[in-house]
């Protein structure tokens, strides 16, 4: 395949100022890819001054005009559904089967939800005093920065571009230099619908880098972030400058919690993709399997079962069910958090490991992992973002309770019973941004995405994005000429 690798700004595709490159490689065999340009600090604030240049119109244009050119580029994803389903799958180790059915139309999904919310954010009209009419609009905030994470890259592309661009903001997107390319390609689509220049500009480069001038830019006006809880803080303490608005989604540590009359052939199906769909690579991962005592020994039986048969292989491969990790540095953190286990008294019931197989021997994979832990154990608080999962047993509903929030994040989690009175209670009980009841990792554009605590605040997706993207001007005309203009005196 042929790969864009050049930064996008201002409708064009230009090298970086300083003329470096990144290395692109395939995660299933180390290959090079391709090699991007670098952006630096100097390539950032290019990237701003188009999107100020651009703002202006941008944000003028009908509501409808923003919203149609969105509904193209959905169009235009779905007419080039196979190529980004295959170069999503190179350059992340995602099975092609899960880039074709997942991740490419969800992308597409999202630019056409948010395409046709364009001309339906509405202002209000709150009651205030007799003889004055008060109205409230909202206003895009402006230059947008965005840095998106390399677990799903062109589906996290549409989560932050579709409402920032519907509410009438410019961006300035840095996509993980891990795996850019098919945010670039999305550039050219965006180019071939008729995107104006400077309203989408993405630099492909470092964090500490370009990520870090985004941050910190005078004149950015909101910066969406997700990734790392500890990458997360830095970005609050850079914003500090300008005061501009802040959006996190950040890391997670999901309680999958099963009880005693839930169907265990579900529950034991939806676990299994809730932790190992995607390698484990998602801060929404169902990462804590938390297992009542009565029927803690059958499904861990099966459950281990299933682990062991996932084939893992070639992404491209039509029968691979899961991928290598995206990078080895990564792999290699993933491994070390067995050891960690093993240490700290954890026992590991299947995994923990690179496979045998010698075709993989180059990848960066590692093999399905269940590892039986107790809470406050390492590996059950801090997000290992692998195909690793902890087992850990209840006796009861507050002991359930006392398991489930027993971290610092709060992004989100399930419970599989089918007790209905107990389903709610318990879902009410989750602190946590989101919760699945007999089923595990459901998204849609339309509901709102996010966490609290350690795992970040604001939301992606939904009528809270497009209000986090805009803010609210508030307008008030006196209608009675009767009325004083000021307060009058005592």
């Amino acid at each position: 395949m042929a790969f864009q690798n050049k930064l996008f700004i201002g409708g064009e595709f230009v090298d970086a100022d300083a003329g470096t490159t990144i290395d692109v490689h395939n995660p299933h065999d180390g290959t090079l890819l391709t090699k991007i340009a670098e952006a630096r600090e100097a390539d950032v604030d290019r990237a701003v001054k188009a999107a100020q240049a651009a703002f202006p119109a941008w944000s003028n244009m009908a509501a409808m005009d923003r919203g149609r050119l969105l509904l193209k580029l959905a169009d235009a994803i779905e007419d080039h559904a196979d190529e980004f389903a295959r170069l999503e799958a190179l350059d992340t180790g995602h099975p092609l089967k899960d880039t074709t059915l997942l991740d490419v139309p969800r992308t597409a999904v999202t630019f056409r939800y948010f395409g046709g919310m364009a001309d339906k954010a509405q202002g209000t009209v709150p009651p205030v005093e007799q003889g004055f009419l008060n109205y409230v609009t909202r206003e895009p905030v402006g230059v947008v920065g965005q840095i998106v994470p390399w677990n799903f890259p062109i589906m996290f592309t549409s989560w932050k571009l579709g409402p920032a661009l519907a509410a009438g903001n410019t961006v300035v997107m840095k996509p993980s230099e891990l795996v850019p390319l098919s945010t670039l390609r999305l550039c050219e689509l965006i180019n071939d619908v008729g995107f104006p220049p400077g309203v989408v500009n993405v630099v492909t480069g470092y964090g500490h880098t370009a990520g870090a001038r985004i941050a910190e830019h005078p004149d950015i006006a909101k910066v969406s972030f997700t990734g790392s809880t500890a990458v997360g803080k830095g970005i609050v303490e850079a914003s500090a400058g300008n005061l501009k608005r802040v959006q996190l989604e950040l890391g997670g540590k999901g309680a999958n919690v099963v009880f005693d009359d839930a169907d265990l052939t579900a529950a034991v199906n939806g676990s299994a993709f809730a932790i190992f769909h995607n390698q484990g690579q998602a801060c929404i991962a169902g990462s804590r399997l938390l297992l009542h005592e009565a029927i803690a020994e059958e499904f861990t039986e099966r459950f281990v079962a299933l682990a062991k048969s996932i084939k893992l292989g070639d992404p491209l491969a039509p029968g691979t069910e899961m991928g290598p990790l995206t990078s080895p540095t990564h792999r290699d953190r993933v491994l070390s958090y067995v050891k960690i286990a093993i240490d700290e008294g954890g026992e590991v019931l299947c995994g923990g490991k690179a496979p045998d197989d010698p075709t993989l021997a180059d990848g960066c994979y590692v093999e399905p992992t269940v590892v039986r832990a107790a809470l406050r154990d390492r590996v059950c608080q801090e997000e290992v973002f692998g195909p690793f999962v902890t087992i850990t047993t209840f006796s009861d509903e507050a002991e359930a309770m006392e398991l489930i929030n027993g971290t610092d994040y709060g992004l989100g989690g399930g419970l599989w019973t089918t007790d209905l009175q107990r389903a709610h209670r318990v879902a009410a009980g989750f602190r946590s941004g989101m919760v699945w009841i007999n089923c595990y990792k459901r998204v849609n554009p339309g509901s709102p995405f996010g966490g609290v605590g350690q795992s970040g605040y604001g939301r992606e997706m939904g009528f809270e994005a497009m209000h986090d993207y805009t803010e609210a001007k508030s307008v008030w005309i006196n209608v009675d000429a009767q009325l004083p203009a000021w307060y009058p005196r005592t």
